[in-house]
């Protein structure tokens, strides 16, 4: 029964941590993290992601310009490069360290210890790469709240919004966590199981092989 629930447990965190890693990896490239609506021109739609930085027209037209510098951006973006890509490297690495972990994984069978150590750094490992999303996505969104809500600048300007790959980006790593939190818990120790005992005697000779005491066979009679 609890080989069950283990076997549950572990399928389910790993399609939670692996959907969480491919929203990650989509969340890190899609030009969505932030949205201008021009109120002049309401055709046009300007998104922004970490690479570059779209214009959608109502015609259907979208163009991307990649930006210009990486030291031209602002820290939060950079900083946000980094730890996006480091979360996505952090859910490979999860994922090749968890799979021979599982129960369903049969060449590491015989090494109950391994499968128990590799299953609990792949889930600590998905842990770390969904904190490594969490942070920037979050700031980003806290940074687009305060220019939003900046009263320095004028209403007439126009004002970033927050994107699909905000909300994207929080689901990642909100699944990335709870997949490698299930992983760890899964990686119980099974108790291993008793010898058959085949009597009392076999007991006893094998506890104190130095008594000396005489077969069974000697006692009969002839």
């Amino acid at each position: 029964m609890a080989g069950s629930w283990r076997a549950k447990a572990q399928a389910g965190g790993m399609l939670l941590a692996l959907l969480g890693w491919v929203s990650s990896c989509v969340t890190t490239f899609v030009p969505l993290w932030k949205s201008l609506n021009l109120d002049l021109n309401e055709l046009e739609v300007w998104t922004m992601g970490l690479w570059q930085v779209c214009i959608s027209r109502e015609e259907g037209v979208v163009e991307c310009r990649a930006h210009g510098s990486f030291l031209a951006l602002p820290p939060e973006l950079r900083v946000s490069r980094l730890l996006m890509c480091l979360s996505n490297g952090l859910g490979l690495l999860g994922a090749l360290l968890a799979a021979p972990g599982l129960e369903g994984w049969t060449p590491c069978e015989d090494k109950p210890r391994l499968k128990r150590r590799l299953l609990l750094a792949g889930g600590a490992t998905f842990g770390a790469a969904g904190m490594a999303t969490l942070a920037p996505v979050s700031w980003v969104a806290y940074n687009t709240v305060l220019d939003f809500w900046d009263s320095t600048v004028p209403d007439i300007v126009p004002r970033w919004e927050f994107g699909e790959a905000t909300f994207l980006g929080w689901f990642a790593g909100a699944f990335l966590a709870a997949g490698g939190l299930l992983l760890a818990c899964s990686a119980g120790t099974t108790r291993a199981s008793t010898p058959p005992r085949h009597g009392p005697s076999a007991w006893t000779n094998t506890q104190h092989p130095d008594r000396g005491q005489p077969p069974a066979t000697a006692l009969v009679k002839t």
